[in-house]
C-alpha cells in the first residue's frame, strides 16, 4: 500500500493554496493534525473558556507555527490552514463539563531541508505544542473576579475548592510553538484517531485518509458500543413491560411488546421514569419505622432514574 501519511486531498489543497504564491500539489506539502489547546485545567492551574476556544478558532487561521516561542523567521516551521473546536465524545473535564479542544490542520513544504523535521513528526519526537495569545480576563474560580487583583492564589484550595483561572476574551493570536514541555498536557500533534482514549476521527475522516487498519479498528469499536447500547435497550424494555403490567394492567401483552419495540433508547428511558413516578404513588416503599404521617420521598425515588 502506498504511503499516504501527510497527504492533502483536493479540498485541503484549496485551503492551503490561499496562503501560497503558486498552486501546490499533494507532492509539495506535508499535512498533520495538531491540538492547539483545550478547556482542561493545565499545569499552571489555568483553563480556556469555551468562548475563548471559539474565538481562537477564528484568530489562529493562517497563523505560523514556530519553535520555542522564538519569533524569528528562521524558526517558522508550519502554517495552519483549517481549524475547528471539537467536542470529544465520552470525555469530561476535571469539573465534569464536556471536554473541548481546538483542533488545527497545518502544512509544511516537502523539501530536503524539512525531511528531518517531517521524520520527527512521524516518529513522535516533535509533538508537544503551546499557543501564544492575548486575553483580557483571568477569571478566578473562587470569586469570579480578575485573579491578579482578588488575592486568591492559583493552585491553593479555599473551603475545599481548588483555585484556578479561566482565560477569557481572547483578543489576539500571535503564534503556536513546538516546545519540550507544554502547559496543556494534551496539546500536540495527533493522529486522525487514537484508539483507546476516545480521541478519534469519524469513520468518514478515517476512510478519507485511506487508513484501512484504522477503519477496521473503528468499526470493531463501534460494533462493541452498539452491542452495549442494545443490551441497555433490552433491559429498559423488560423493565417497562414489568412496570406497565403493574400500573396499566388493562394493556395487552401484545400491545406492550409492539409499542416498546418502536421506541428509541431515550424514549424508553423517559417512559420508564414516568412509570416509576406512578409506581411510587401506587406502591410507596415504607421504612420499617415509618410513622404513616409523611411520605418518604427519598425511598420513593427508588423507582426513578435507576
Amino acid at each position: 500500500m502506498a504511503d499516504t501519511t501527510g497527504r492533502a486531498d483536493e479540498k485541503e489543497l484549496a485551503l492551503i493554496n490561499k496562503y501560497t504564491r503558486r498552486a501546490l500539489t499533494q507532492d509539495d506539502v506535508y499535512t498533520f493534525s495538531v491540538v492547539l489547546c483545550d478547556n482542561e485545567l493545565d499545569r499552571d492551574c489555568e483553563r480556556f473558556s469555551d468562548e475563548a476556544l471559539d474565538k481562537m478558532a477564528e484568530l489562529f487561521e493562517g497563523v505560523t507555527g514556530i519553535t520555542d516561542h522564538d519569533p524569528k523567521s528562521a524558526n517558522q516551521k508550519a502554517r495552519i490552514y483549517s481549524l475547528k473546536v471539537q467536542r470529544v465524545d465520552g470525555r469530561l473535564c476535571f469539573d465534569k463539563k464536556p471536554y473541548k479542544r481546538l483542533l488545527a490542520k497545518a502544512y509544511i513544504p516537502r523539501t530536503g531541508e524539512n525531511d528531518g523535521f517531517i521524520k520527527e513528526l512521524d516518529t513522535g519526537i516533535k509533538k508537544e505544542v503551546s499557543v501564544g495569545c492575548a486575553v483580557k480576563r483571568h477569571i478566578c474560580s473562587v470569586c469570579k473576579e480578575d485573579i491578579g487583583s482578588c488575592g486568591h492564589i492559583r493552585g491553593r484550595k479555599y473551603a475545599g475548592a481548588l483555585c484556578y483561572a479561566t482565560l477569557d476574551e481572547v483578543t489576539d493570536a500571535y503564534e503556536w510553538s513546538f516546545v519540550a514541555v507544554p502547559s496543556q498536557r494534551a496539546a500536540g500533534v495527533i493522529k486522525s484517531y487514537t484508539v483507546g482514549d476516545r480521541e478519534r476521527g469519524t469513520v468518514k475522516e478515517i476512510w478519507t485518509s485511506r487508513d484501512i487498519d484504522g477503519l477496521e479498528k473503528r468499526v470493531e469499536e463501534l460494533s462493541e458500543l452498539a452491542g452495549d447500547g442494545e443490551y441497555y435497550r433490552e433491559k429498559l424494555k423488560k423493565e417497562l413491560f414489568t412496570w406497565s403490567r403493574a400500573v396499566l394492567p388493562e394493556l395487552s401483552e401484545e400491545f406492550l411488546l409492539g409499542f416498546t419495540e418502536k421506541m428509541s433508547a431515550k424514549e424508553l428511558f423517559e417512559f420508564r421514569n414516568a412509570l416509576g413516578e406512578r409506581m411510587s404513588e401506587l406502591y410507596p416503599i415504607k421504612p420499617q419505622l415509618w410513622s404513616g404521617k409523611e411520605k418518604n420521598e427519598e425511598q420513593n425515588d427508588i423507582y426513578k432514574n435507576i
